[in-house]
């Protein structure tokens, strides 16, 4: 095991987050780490781990601390790194034995204090397993047992903890609530007639700004409770056959990612169902045309999940069959915003936007100006794909840290992001709506659309009859 290096060796290491400068020459010293122009690019993983860990005169850079303990769940469970992150903090108690060297080791318990603050602040899903808690309360134990100000500190951030992994639990038994309703509805609707138990957004709110605020809350609170661990986890459940793949047979899986997307999914389908409802033309071209500007506010507010979610509800094949409504319909607003998503040169016009959004959100003066909801598949997509584009671990066997410090650029502005407080005003009742109401299945969605315009040709007139 390489030894604990002193300050001159052991400086804050630097990566795209971050700008300090250093003696390339101590770099090359320091065993195990590889820098190019002052960037750490790669390390073997038990030198990584050690430069994580703080010492009396070292503290690692906090973008290395959110990138390492991101990436590092790739190679070992996060009890397996904390009960290391343990170990080589004992080592360097039990290495002061002299008074001297005991009253130097009163700085280490804050340094300790402080890696773990942010470890439970950025990644709390982590102390989920009983595990973590456990190596938790023997690291305050056995760093520094003797010192009450570094056990209350302890105790402060432990209840901290407690209480953001108990919103979570509330959080997730409320949307299972959410989706038992919406079940039922559904339920429902296979006992009676369609037109008796479906209420219409139009009929609970008719302005679409307010209907934008209110999926921009929805999206907001949903964001808030993705932890960005669930972004290397989302992409490893995509990779069975990863040898690393045993790291995670007994973790947390990307539930609160998941269950944004399904909000994504069941977003289209509602303007789907809201679209195909009505009877008579001219009030599903209204419908069409409502969305059109709930879409509009979307935008404008910086609300591109929910903006695209509801483009991909016009363009179900239920809906873009309508013909007879499609032209009653002012098409003119509805061109502008799918060519805003128009997927043509990796989404260019898209990513246009979403810059403009960002750069807005960098020099905002009021929460409204912060709020930059990204379309998510592609963000996932692209996260995916610099995943699939450059291997973990380099031919040496070092951690390819290059790799890493882009994923982590990634995921920490989207952090930074999901944070925004929504500065708007609630409906209830519209948001029980957006949340709860009847959304049709594809097979439900089909019926609707013939019954409000016929088979138009023979392929139609099958799948309206296999349906019947």
């Amino acid at each position: 095991m390489p030894e604990t290096p002193v300050l001159a060796e052991r400086v804050p290491v630097t990566g795209p987050f971050g700008s300090s400068s250093y003696n390339r020459k101590l770099q090359e010293e320091y065993d195990g780490l590889r820098y190019h122009d002052n960037n750490l690019v790669s390390g073997s993983l038990e030198a990584l781990i050690q430069h994580l860990v703080p010492s009396v005169d070292y503290y690692p850079d906090r973008t290395y601390v959110f990138t390492f303990l991101l990436s590092s769940r790739l190679f070992l469970q996060p009890q397996q790194l904390l009960s290391r992150v343990c170990q080589l903090c004992v080592e360097q108690k039990r290495l002061s034995d002299s008074h001297h060297d005991k009253l130097r080791m009163r700085t280490l318990a804050p340094k300790v204090r402080q890696l773990l603050g942010e470890w439970t602040e950025t990644f709390p899903y982590d102390f989920r397993d009983h595990r973590m808690m456990s190596s938790l309360r023997e690291l305050t134990h056995r760093v520094a047992s003797t010192d009450e100000v570094f056990r209350k500190a302890m105790q402060q951030m432990t209840q901290s903890l407690m209480k953001r992994l108990t919103v979570l639990s509330q959080y997730e038994e409320a949307l299972v609530k959410i989706d038992a309703m919406a079940t039922e509805n559904l339920s429902v609707l296979k006992a009676k007639p369609q037109a008796s138990v479906h209420r219409d957004l139009l009929s609970l709110c008719n302005d679409p700004f307010i209907v934008a605020q209110q999926l921009t809350h929805i999206e907001l609170e949903r964001l808030s409770y993705i932890g960005p661990e669930e972004f290397v986890q989302a992409f490893v459940q995509k990779e069975p056959q990863q040898k690393d793949k045993g790291f995670f047979s007994d973790h947390k899986k990307a539930s609160n990612l998941e269950a944004y997307v399904e909000w994504f999914n069941r977003l289209s389908y509602l303007v789907a169902t809201e679209i195909c409802m009505p009877v008579k033309k001219k009030q599903r071209a209204k419908v069409v045309e409502f969305f059109i500007d709930v879409a509009r506010e979307c935008f404008n507010i910086g609300n591109f999940n929910s903006l695209m979610a509801i483009i991909s509800g016009m363009n179900m094949a239920p809906v873009s069959r309508l013909k007879k409504t499609w032209s009653k319909v002012k098409m003119a607003k509805f061109d502008i915003l799918e060519h805003q998503m128009d997927p043509s040169g990796n989404f260019y016009s898209y990513r246009t936007a979403l810059r403009g959004a960002r750069q807005r959100a960098l020099t905002a003066s009021c929460s409204r100006e912060k709020i930059v909801i990204p379309f998510f598949s592609l963000l996932i997509k692209d996260i995916y794909f610099l995943n699939q584009g450059c291997a973990n671990r380099l031919q040496n066997g070092h951690v390819n840290f290059e790799k890493f410090w882009e994923l982590a650029k990634q995921v920490s502005e989207f952090m930074t992001w999901s944070k925004v407080e929504c500065p708007f005003e609630k409906d209830r009742k519209t948001l029980h709506h957006l949340l709860t109401a009847l959304v049709f299945n594809e097979d439900c969605l089909s019926l609707a659309s013939y019954d409000s315009e016929g088979p138009n040709n023979n392929k139609e007139k099958e799948r309206w009859k296999s349906l019947r």
